[in-house]
């Protein structure tokens, strides 16, 4: 179990609830789900402005001198326009050297544009297969570049050959190949021995390129479409992300076919570092056309926003996030995948709905009866452990920001659980007024202190000869990078492992009350449902079978509590006895 949280990284810790298996699957691809959906209501807005400039009549302009209209342009490349097919490679990103066939990778000549019924297999597509040499310079984290040219027949790109050279007729773009990574060592050892069990050549680097290493990784796949498009766009009004692609000639106003290099379906998993122990490196090339919906979709899926403050770190998690939704859609059946779709929707409506009315709860409490004012501050703890474990292991910024958050909140909670004020009188070293915090009344007053003490002294006798035995284990058994992360490992693993049990004080509150009036349903309801949609992400997430059981046994979560251990069991043992005619329902209406 640890061993699969160190891979999935820091990320479960988001959950905030003390185990962060189950929520830390389900975050990820409802996140990557919701994502994809709003990428296709984008497609939606993108069809709709584009059907608008299909309209034909162009509207005024006011920016010109007399309100004049723009005039809409066309494709440079009519629709069946016989065209060649040049593709070139070479470790520059701008090409010349057009005379040397060593660099000519693939020649197709004829090709028609919108045409859907050549090729191989009746579908417009053409492919080409060959193994590259790879240059010395590649090997030593070099670039390899790929020069696409489509020309009408009869026409060369190369601009020196005066007769068969034509600007409006050549259609170039390029693109690098290799894809760089980055590669993070992790310096561990074990803080008895001093010794570590990582391979020794992976030591040898890291101590020769750093804690980061760039590594050149290569994919053999890649597809070259051609969009069949002839709207009429107008250039300066192109919806994004489409104006990134839609190249307009600056003398006739013009635009040229779109090409675009479509990758999408290339898995981060299958690709692999440019080293000496490769001979070669295989390239196998597509060209498809392409219909402008679809080309919308790869685009509007394959789009990055341009305010990128987040660091390419978060881009490369991205990447690798996406994965999991485009292995869902290859592996996936069609009526689980539809299921799943529906239930990523309706597990983050349950999520802020949750959010929404926890916050409500706390804010118009008046009473802390039955209440156990412990469990608030513990949930402080646990999500301060979180965040401290998080900025160690240098997860991404928006998992940083998120458990801050969460944090923030649980320590809103102690204002609305105790009194705080500042004694400005006993300040610390005589300069930082001293926090004082005061018990209210309402808990005080009842019962619900005493049985929130004497909950936490029992779990204290279970918990500190847990939590020692696992400090021991851990320190003995498990490397680290120090003694401040071997604490903070040592802590999150603890909460990771015996989070659960926090949960019993609350429930022993409301044995010793014999109600759970005190409790906030909505909150709890909504939790409780996304629990049973965690269980439901764990079969249809690809994972080991240990960590799938994990997550079903994951419903006991804390902060995700089913309603059958913390409302109705606690409630059956201690009213049964006295009214065993009573039914679940009659107990629920009562309460």
């Amino acid at each position: 179990r640890e061993q699969w949280a160190a891979m999935t990284g820091a990320q479960g810790a988001v959950c905030g609830d003390g185990t962060g298996s189950s929520c830390l699957l389900t975050s990820g691809l409802c996140r990557e789900i919701s994502s994809s959906i709003l990428n296709g209501f984008r497609i939606f807005i993108i069809w709709a402005i584009s059907s608008w400039f299909r309209r034909g009549p162009s509207t005024p302009d006011p920016s010109t001198p007399a309100g004049a209209p723009r005039v809409p342009s066309r494709n440079l490349f009519p629709k069946d326009t016989l065209m060649d097919l040049y593709i070139y490679i070479s470790q520059s990103d701008s090409f010349s050297d057009f005379n040397n066939t060593e660099t000519l990778f693939w020649f197709q000549r004829d090709l028609v544009y919108g045409d859907w019924m050549t090729g191989d297999n009746g579908d417009g597509c053409y492919e080409h297969y060959q193994e590259l040499d790879i240059p010395q310079e590649v090997l030593q984290n070099g670039s390899l570049y790929m020069h696409v040219y489509f020309t009408k027949s009869g026409h060369h790109p190369d601009p020196k050959r005066k007769g068969q050279y034509r600007r409006l007729a050549t259609v170039h773009t390029s693109r690098m190949l290799n894809k760089f990574k980055r590669r993070k060592f992790l310096k561990t050892k074990n803080l008895l021995t001093g010794e570590t069990e990582a391979d020794p050549e992976m030591i040898k680097r890291a101590e020769s390129h750093g804690p980061v290493e760039i590594i050149s990784h290569w994919h053999p796949n890649l597809t070259i479409n051609m969009v069949d498009d002839h709207t009429a766009w107008v250039k300066g009004s192109v919806p994004p992300p489409l104006d990134q692609h839609v190249k307009f000639d600056a003398v006739s106003g013009d635009y040229y076919p779109i090409v675009y290099f479509n990758d999408y379906w290339n898995l981060q998993k299958d690709y692999y570092p440019v080293n000496e122990t490769l001979q070669k490196l295989p390239l196998r090339l597509t060209y498809c056309p392409l219909s402008l919906w679809r080309w919308q979709l790869y685009a509007a899926q394959s789009a990055r926003s341009p305010w990128n403050f987040l660091g390419e770190d978060t881009y490369e998690q991205s990447d690798e996030d996406q994965d999991s939704v485009k292995v869902a859609l290859l592996e996936t059946n069609p009526y689980l995948l539809g299921l799943t779709i529906v239930v990523s929707i309706v597990h983050s409506i349950f999520e802020f709905l949750a959010f929404k009315n926890d916050i409500q709860f706390w804010n118009s409490r008046q009473s802390l009866e039955g209440l156990s004012v412990r469990s608030i501050f513990f949930g402080v703890f646990q999500s301060l452990v979180v965040l401290l474990y998080i900025l160690d292991n240098e997860t991404n910024f928006v998992v940083q920001v998120s458990v801050f958050i969460g944090l923030l909140i649980d320590f809103w909670k102690i204002t609305k659980v105790m009194d705080v004020r500042l004694d400005r009188e006993n300040r610390i070293a005589g300069l930082i007024p001293r926090l004082i915090f005061k018990d209210k009344s309402t808990y005080v007053e009842s019962s619900t202190k005493i049985y929130d003490d004497m909950a936490f002294r029992y779990l204290s006798w279970l918990l500190y000869p847990l939590f020692g035995c696992y400090a021991v284990y851990s320190l003995i058994y498990v490397e680290h990078k120090g003694w401040y992360s071997w604490v903070l490992s040592m802590l999150y693993g603890f909460l990771l492992t015996f989070g659960f049990i926090t949960m019993t004080p609350q429930l022993f509150i409301n044995y010793k009350m014999k109600s759970v009036a005190h409790l906030p349903w909505r909150m709890l309801t909504y939790k409780a449902l996304n629990t049973f949609i965690d269980d439901l992400f764990a079969f249809v997430i690809k994972m080991p079978m240990m960590y799938r059981i994990g997550c079903l046994r994951d419903g006991r979560l804390p902060r995700k509590p089913r309603p059958f251990f913390t409302m109705w069991i606690p409630t059956l043992v201690t009213t049964l006895p006295s009214k065993p005619k009573w039914s679940l329902f009659q107990i629920k209406q009562d309460h």
